[in-house]
């Protein structure tokens, strides 16, 4: 096989990437018949590659988590922690409502320490902010900042879900998760 793929084979790939990514946002138990049809390929080409379903969400994973970094990394997280976080907060949201339920198809792909590795740099990116506004007084430091972490992303992720079930309109979702997010780091 050729080092570099040909031009209708990366489009393919391409293509694979793009329905895997739009078809787990909405359902993580799609199937690879699911995703070769959004794709417009059959199975036998999905298979060609890549060689299990797995493959193909540790692939989808990867590349939603440097999208989440590229677009994190532009925020200037040099002002005022609260404001900060409002700007990460409302980015993060964007994301993770676009990608959706691949987190949940990426959970049962993929072992535990993959997906930590997956969310490392925006974890620490959020670690450091939550560091710093605890000592500027601006968020609470009465709980563990490992907790307010898995906080907030259960916030995101909760937020995600509502939206995709109905319950919250979409418009509504990013200043729900600000304010709640606020209401959980707020000083006593």
């Amino acid at each position: 096989m050729p080092a570099t793929k040909r031009a209708d084979a990366r489009r393919n790939v391409e293509a694979i990437l793009d329905a895997a990514t739009a078809v787990l946002a909405a359902d993580p138990d799609a199937s690879i018949g699911d995703i070769a049809a959004a794709a417009g390929v059959g199975r036998v080409t999905l298979y060609g590659h890549f060689e299990s379903r797995a493959a193909l969400i540790a692939q989808v994973a990867e590349r939603a988590m440097a999208s989440t970094e590229a677009a994190l990394a532009a925020i200037d997280v040099g002002g005022d922690p609260a404001s900060v976080l409002d700007a990460v907060l409302r980015e993060t949201w964007a994301l993770t409502h676009r990608f959706g339920a691949l987190v949940v198809a990426a959970e049962h792909a993929l072992p535990p320490e993959r997906l930590t590795a997956l969310h490392e740099q925006p974890v620490v990116r959020v670690r450091t902010l939550l560091t710093r506004g605890r000592k500027a007084g601006e968020f609470r430091a009465d709980l563990p900042v490992a907790w307010q972490l898995v906080s907030i992303q259960a916030v995101l992720h909760a937020a995600s879900t509502a939206v995709h079930q109905g319950v919250i309109a979409q418009k509504q979702a990013p200043d729900l998760v600000v304010r709640s997010v606020r209401a959980l780091l707020r000083p006593e």
